[in-house]
């Protein structure tokens, strides 16, 4: 018999990309309103805080693309 790979689907590659653009898309959100509050809150008048919390926002989302492309590629090796 010829079995199928179950980590040889597009539709798993298709929703793994998915995944990831959201995870992307979702922290650098979060980081720009946590930016746009502190801005709001400390008034630094040139959107300085709302910068850093992007920037914050996309490294925490591409730490945690990090994570899960590593935990996908292990649990394909074993």
């Amino acid at each position: 018999m010829n079995e199928k790979d179950p980590y040889n689907q597009p539709w798993r590659a298709a929703a793994l990309v998915s995944a990831l653009g959201i995870d992307i898309v979702v922290c650098t959100t979060v980081g720009y309103f946590i930016g746009s509050l502190a801005d709001k809150h400390w008034g630094s008048g040139t959107k300085t805080w709302l910068i850093v919390g992007v920037l914050i926002g996309f490294a925490i989302g591409i730490f945690t693309v990090i994570l899960v492309l590593k935990r996908f590629l292990e649990d394909k090796r074993e």
